[in-house]
């Protein structure tokens, strides 16, 4: 009894207390969901969680855990997290969190900050793919096939409508993607499902304080107002704006790449790649 008491009383538990009540149907049940849905987590898994230290791939670790604990498909979690290059402050408030939130991180180190801050095209774009290549490379050597990523709903919708305005494209960000280069390897975003707005209240109802932007580019320079991710900013206010006129915009912007009709494209490309015209039909 003492030993329960005493689990009651800690900040881990009451943020896991929350997930299992507060926010069960704003973010537990749309995470399980998201995992059946788009079968990300398959019978004897080993998946690679990876931390950056901010709020939502802390919420993801906590709500792993709690599948973990239903147990009712056996897989295996790592704690991932890759320093590339953080300041002490900021690598001491991801180690103060973890220890909180009882999370068993294994911490690897890189040099892609230092890497990246004299590009000049496309920082932002180089530093995650080179990113994702280190978390693909260090969760393959400790025995996993699959990594996970803390994007959310809104990320994905952001994407699309930045697809369109900034790269003359339709795509979105998918639920989950086979590596190219890593044999084997998969990459899932269990939060696919989850609204941002519904991660910052978890956090400010568990007083809970996590990494922002913790990138050297942004801190010497003024990309974050003119660049790549002034161009996320700028999508998001458009995506608020219209929200005010129409509720249903944001639901819209995440139906419309589950509801494509290839009669009406003038060109796309199949999975090979290849480009199909829409004459090669109408003249058929």
């Amino acid at each position: 009894m003492r030993k329960i008491e005493k689990q009651g009383t800690t900040k881990a538990f009451q943020v896991e207390e929350s997930i299992r009540k507060r926010f069960k149907k704003e973010l537990f049940s749309k995470f399980c969901r998201a995992i059946n849905d788009y079968d990300l987590i398959a019978p004897n898994d080993k998946i690679a969680v990876c931390i950056s230290g901010g709020k939502d791939s802390f919420l993801m670790a906590k709500l792993f855990q709690e599948l973990k604990r239903h147990n009712k498909i056996p897989f295996e979690l790592v704690f991932l997290c890759m320093d590339p290059g953080y300041n002490k402050k900021n690598r001491a408030l991801i180690e103060k969190n973890a220890e909180i939130l009882e999370i068993p991180l294994t911490i690897f180190e890189t040099n892609i900050f230092e890497n990246v801050i004299n590009i000049e095209k496309s920082p932002c774009y180089i530093c995650a793919r080179m990113r994702r290549g280190h978390l693909y490379a260090k969760a393959k050597e400790l025995g996993c096939n699959k990594i996970a990523l803390g994007h959310h709903y809104d990320d994905v919708i952001e994407t699309i409508l930045m697809s369109i305005l900034y790269s003359g494209q339709f795509q979105t960000m998918m639920p989950k993607i086979k590596s190219a280069h890593f044999k084997g390897m998969q990459l899932i975003r269990p939060l696919y499902l989850i609204r941002e707005d519904d991660i910052k209240h978890f956090a400010k109802y568990n007083e809970l304080t996590f990494l922002q932007c913790a990138c050297k580019f942004t801190e010497r320079t003024n990309e974050n107002a003119h660049g790549e991710l002034g161009k996320r900013k700028q999508t998001k206010d458009l995506i608020a704006k219209l929200k005010q006129s129409d509720p249903m915009i944001e639901a819209n912007i995440f139906k419309s790449v589950e509801n494509v009709n290839l009669n009406t494209l003038i060109s796309y490309k199949d999975k090979r790649n290849k480009l199909h015209h829409f004459n090669e039909n109408f003249k058929k």
